[in-house]
């Protein structure tokens, strides 16, 4: 084999393994044929994400290479002792991280620690379906508090939503989010025993110690404490100095995706038809429409383009809630889910994509259903 024809080849797995984001660089070039490239591209990328999204990446790279999270799935094992009861654990801590951490990094968190308890049980036939809850409790379970969900704190800041009224608006299709993950998952996991080898496992105190404060520094950045540019200083640093490997392992191309598709989420909200579009769609059913508009460019563009149209923010905010179940770029968030399945799991991509669908779209035909009887 020559060096070019391995090079072609090395080049051909990159870009299947990465597919979502060459799509989304697709999508971006496409759309800036339609506006041409400006000073208003800068105003499209939300360095604050980008930076919690590069700073947690790397603590938690960090955190796998001491065995962090090996230790915690051991402990969760030990506890719970059966498939069905480990997984609600997963999805219920999931779902209560994403709304004190925000949705993406709750995935960031406790994904690692699902494939870990799954995998060093020999229970690898639930991980799809693990991750699909995980994915979804993320999504869904950020709905409740303004800095749940990216945009919550939008729209939460646009309209100056009183939190009473905020928790109020989003209070019903929280707890009916609450009662399906909890049946998904007592129909769909057995009670299956599980069981691990009682290896002791031992942390480096210091290094545990300091990566666990690393991880509490990009979590006071989400909450706007300090200004995130802190931690794009402090954390980078200080892995340079403990394990630099922890920094080459970032998924740089997640990075990338998120990039591009601010790119084409900025563009399509300057393409005058397409706002025509939706403001005339929106005097119909702010509530469908907003979780529609998010299966094509999902929910944190949607609610930025839409609240330019429309003083009816419950309906909104609901709409761009429970629209972040769907389709795989309802909610970038999701992304972040499927790149960590494939990573596990390759080959088995569109198995997943299917299976994530069906979930998903289930969700999302019986929450909109519910809350037309709401409001």
């Amino acid at each position: 084999m020559t060096e070019q024809t391995t090079k072609t080849n090395e080049i051909a797995a990159f870009l299947k393994k990465n597919a979502v984001m060459v799509t989304a660089l697709l999508l971006a070039i496409a759309t800036s044929c339609v506006v041409p490239v400006d000073r208003a591209y800068l105003c499209y990328f939300d360095l604050k994400t980008l930076t919690c999204l590069f700073c947690v990446l790397a603590v938690v790279c960090a955190l796998k290479n001491i065995r962090f999270f090996y230790m915690l799935a051991r402990k969760v094992v030990h506890f719970f002792k059966n498939a069905r009861l480990s997984i609600l654990a997963l999805v219920y801590i999931t779902f209560i991280g994403s709304m004190l951490i925000a949705n993406d990094m709750a995935l960031l968190t406790f994904l690692p620690l699902g494939y870990l308890v799954l995998k060093t049980t020999g229970k690898e036939k639930y991980m799809a379906f693990t991750f699909i809850m995980q994915n979804i409790a993320a999504n869904l379970g950020g709905m409740l508090t303004p800095f749940g969900n990216p945009q919550n704190l939008y729209l939460y800041t646009k309209f100056s939503i009183p939190n009473g009224e905020f928790v109020g608006i989003m209070a019903p299709p929280f707890a009916l989010s609450v009662i399906l993950i909890t049946l998904c998952c007592i129909l769909f996991v057995k009670p299956e025993p599980l069981s691990i080898d009682d290896a002791e496992i031992k942390l480096d105190p210091v290094r545990t110690a300091i990566y666990l404060a690393l991880f509490a520094l990009s979590m006071v950045i989400v909450f706007r404490v300090i200004p995130f540019w802190i931690g794009l200083i402090v954390i980078p640093l200080a892995l340079l100095i403990l394990d630099r490997k922890a920094l080459a392992m970032v998924d740089y191309p997640l990075l990338l995706t998120f990039v591009f598709f601010f790119v084409f989420a900025g563009n399509m909200a300057r393409i005058e038809p397409v706002r025509a579009f939706f403001s005339a769609l929106l005097e119909k059913n702010t509530l469908v429409v907003s979780a529609l508009c998010c299966q094509c460019i999902s929910n944190v563009p949607s609610a930025i383009l839409l609240s330019q149209f429309t003083m009816n923010y419950p309906e909104l905010l609901v709409g761009v809630n429970i629209g972040g179940v769907g389709t795989l770029i309802a909610s970038l968030a999701s992304l972040i889910t499927f790149r960590e399945y494939v990573k596990h799991n390759p080959g088995k991509a569109w198995r997943y994509i299917a299976e994530f669908s069906a979930f998903n779209f289930a969700f999302l035909f019986v929450l909109i259903l519910f809350m037309q009887f709401c409001v």
